[in-house]
């Protein structure tokens, strides 16, 4: 099918572009989708000994008269972007990717284990790939809650990294809950979202009804933050250009929108990204009218460098949380450290109110064989650094990463979660807990309105050995791990996806070659937890390449969740005795086939967990105030009005 190409940040590195732009006269638009991640280390100060000036770009992404010699202090070697990627293979600091060497290998058909979470995986790259721009990975999945079956997921695309203008950003619309999804294809054979970089955010914005595919912009100043928004996600012809920022070397942007009508701040709409046009400080901007203006605040100075992770928001309260990381100077070596930015105040004003404990990055003790500041899995490829995602409910903040193991073990998925805003959290616990010595990377998590969470990891412990672009060596599945009760305890680890992928190579010359996509970004509403990742079952010109592909997990309790079908009845009622109240509500099943199981009972809008016994889940509230209260079954979800009762 086709190929992927990950940028280090977003396919190209953005920070590149960034530090060219401001050294070079106006030249910028150039550098699209060379996924050079961030820079350097060691072959910075080598690039910087190098006075070599690019006369004749080898494409778009790279601007003419730009000054290798440049490369470390324009903080190039340390972005993610593919802008980034591009310079650093015209300078000679990096390579591009390319075909391996099983080129008549035939794909293998992958066992699959028993499903234990999530449904059928589906394939986000509809329509054929071939040649060697087929790479794509690096997701954020995001859904309509005005319309479910309505689901968008952007991705880096490297199908347009020789376009003119250059278009390394894509993204695929499901208009039936994810059954199904249509990659966007314009008339030209691109993507809707010309001139973009990649590094990809998807968010809908509720007050207007309009969804945002969010990339690195050439056409906010050069490399800043910008894309396109639509109120017809599935029209490729639909999409209107924005910016967010006018930037020279924006870089790694995320983003949240609040879209809870209860919360003090709903419609706002947040972007996080660092500026490496100051050496790469931590930045967010947030929008108060709906995505026309925005507003700009400084979490955190260029020195020492905190990487830009994600941006989150509390669903019920909308309290925004930052995670950031101090990758320690980059490399295997260097301590990283997690950190947490709070906004009670819709934006407005940001503290740290965490730093953790330092820890050691994950990798095999090899750095990316283009740029020794970024760690890698395997032997200089797929570079991580540790990244995560946080996640937040009614004041409780959830944050998955990825650390080295314990002797041999290359890595670890860690959970952290803060019972008081962010301002303090638990030791870490493993996520993962097989035996093995294999390594666990790249992990994203999410949390649904009824308070479940579900964690999402690269897994290789059912291979013991992976090989780039080889289809007959299995390499790693997608496991997860689910709570029912907000964090406070996990379910068993358990696979996701449905095969033992190969692990994908990275042909394009365009994008670098230790590439394979910096980050997933997932998200949930009441029903589901929705989440993508880069695989590598697809082979093109019998090379195992990287794909986009789509599952979710219900979010109800048990992993499958409750139908409403197996449901007779939802009552709530305020009982008093003349001196005392109580709230009951009681939840009454077709049959006992659910005893054991959680739903969730919602009042006032505080979701409360309760065990099933037998055909009946009842929760009793004990001297609620005065007044009128609310009372829903959340958790399965729509499946009975809520009641409204009065203690009195």
């Amino acid at each position: 099918m086709k190929k992927k190409s990950t940028s280090q940040s977003a396919f190209f590195n953005v920070r590149v572009l960034i530090g060219l732009f401001v050294v070079l006269t106006g030249v910028f638009l150039a550098l699209i989708g060379f996924g050079t991640f961030s820079g350097l280390t060691a072959n910075s100060a080598q690039a910087q000994q190098k006075a070599r000036i690019i006369t004749n770009p080898p494409n778009a992404l790279v601007p003419a008269g730009f000054d290798c010699s440049q490369i470390s202090a324009l903080g190039i070697d340390r972005q993610d972007n593919m802008r980034a990627g591009a310079i650093m293979i015209a300078c000679g600091e990096a390579q591009g990717g390319s075909a391996s060497n099983f080129s008549e290998l035939m794909q293998q058909v992958l066992a699959a284990t028993p499903l234990a979470y999530g449904g059928p995986d589906v394939n986000l790259i509809t329509g054929t790939d071939s040649g060697s721009h087929i790479t794509q990975s690096e997701t954020f999945s995001w859904r309509n809650p005005d319309n479910p079956n309505e689901i968008v997921v952007a991705y880096n695309d490297s199908r347009g990294v020789f376009a003119n203008p250059i278009n390394i950003s894509g993204a695929s619309v499901s208009t039936d809950g994810g059954t199904t999804f249509t990659r966007l294809t314009a008339g030209n054979g691109q993507s809707p979202f010309q001139n973009t970089f990649g590094d990809p955010v998807a968010l809908y914005n509720k007050p207007t009804g309009t969804w945002f595919a969010i990339f690195l912009d050439a056409a906010c100043g050069g490399q800043g933050i910008g894309g396109y928004k639509s109120a017809t996600p599935s029209n490729p012809n639909g999409w209107v250009h924005f910016c967010v920022h006018s930037g020279s070397s924006d870089d790694r942007e995320s983003g949240w929108a609040d879209n809870n009508p209860s919360s003090p701040f709903f419609g706002r709409m947040y972007v996080s990204w660092n500026n490496f046009a100051d050496g790469g400080s931590l930045r967010v901007r947030f929008s108060t009218d709906n995505g026309v203006t925005w507003n700009e605040r400084q979490l955190a100075p260029a020195s020492p460098f905190i990487r830009d992770v994600q941006i989150t928001g509390d669903l019920a309260t909308g309290t925004v949380y930052v995670a950031g990381m101090n990758e320690g100077g980059g490399g295997t070596g260097g301590p990283r450290s997690n950190k947490i930015f709070r906004s009670t105040d819709g934006g407005n004003s940001f503290t740290n109110t965490f730093t953790g404990a330092n820890f050691t990055g994950p990798s095999d003790g090899s750095t990316c064989t283009s740029n020794g500041y970024f760690a890698t899995i395997f032997s200089g490829y797929w570079r991580h650094m540790g990244w995560g995602e946080p996640a937040a409910l009614n004041n409780v903040v959830h944050y998955v990463y990825a650390q080295h193991g314990a002797g041999a073990d290359p890595a670890d998925v860690f959970y952290i979660r803060s019972t008081d805003s962010g301002a303090t959290f638990s030791a870490p616990l493993k996520l993962n807990t097989d035996a093995t010595t294999r390594p666990q990377w790249q992990p994203n998590v999410s949390v649904s309105s009824g308070g479940t969470l579900f964690a999402m990891w690269y897994d290789a412990r059912e291979s013991t050995s992976c090989q780039k672009g080889n289809t007959t060596v299995p390499c790693y599945r997608m496991w997860g791990r689910k709570s029912t009760d907000n964090g406070a305890t996990w379910l068993a680890d358990m696979a996701f996806s449905d095969v033992v992928s190969p692990l994908p190579g990275q042909p394009d010359p365009g994008i670098v070659d230790c590439y394979v996509g910096d980050y997933d970004y997932a998200s949930a509403l009441v029903a589901d937890h929705i989440t993508s990742w880069a695989d590598g079952r697809v082979a093109v010109s019998g090379q195992s390449q990287q794909n986009t592909f789509f599952d979710k997990e219900p979010a109800g309790g048990g992993g499958g969740g409750i139908p409403c079908g197996d449901l007779i009845s939802f009552q709530a009622r305020c009982q008093s005795n003349g001196t005392a109240h109580r709230i009951q509500a009681k939840l009454t099943l077709t049959d006992t086939s659910h005893s054991g199981e959680q739903v969730t009972i919602t009042v006032d809008g505080n979701p409360n967990q309760v065990t099933i016994n037998g055909n009946r889940a009842q929760l009793v509230i004990n001297n609620p105030a005065l007044g009128q209260h609310t009372v829903e079954l959340t958790d399965p979800a729509g499946c009975f009005p809520p009641v409204v009762t009065n203690c009195n």
